[in-house]
């Protein structure tokens, strides 16, 4: 099966959420993200954008869910793969890789 690429959103910010003072930061998690994605699925493209919930981008999908994160509170960084969330606050490996995998991603 083949698949598309798959643009993988992290909505955070610089400053930690409150409920997520011994996580990394957003920024942290990320880096750490993007290599472990890469890691498990070589040489499949995927693309990874990097949103500040404070200072989103003009494209109006990403400022609204932007506002989402800050209105409902959400634990960021939050993870979004084709418009689902798949991680809030400490996201988990195995749960974005299943997302990752019901996309057409073969995982090594």
């Amino acid at each position: 099966m083949e698949h598309n690429q798959v643009e993988i959103i992290i909505y955070g910010a610089e400053q930690l959420c409150p409920s997520c003072v011994n996580l990394p930061s957003s920024k942290e998690t990320f880096e750490w993200l993007q290599a472990a994605i890469a890691r498990k699925f070589p040489e499949q493209p995927f693309t990874m954008t990097y949103v500040d919930i404070l200072f989103p981008p003009e494209e109006q999908v990403k400022q609204s869910f932007a506002k989402r994160v800050i209105e409902e509170d959400m634990f960021y960084p939050v993870v979004v793969i084709k418009d689902k969330v798949v991680g809030e606050g400490n996201p988990r490996l195995k749960t974005i890789f299943a997302e990752l995998e019901k996309h057409g991603y073969k995982a090594v």
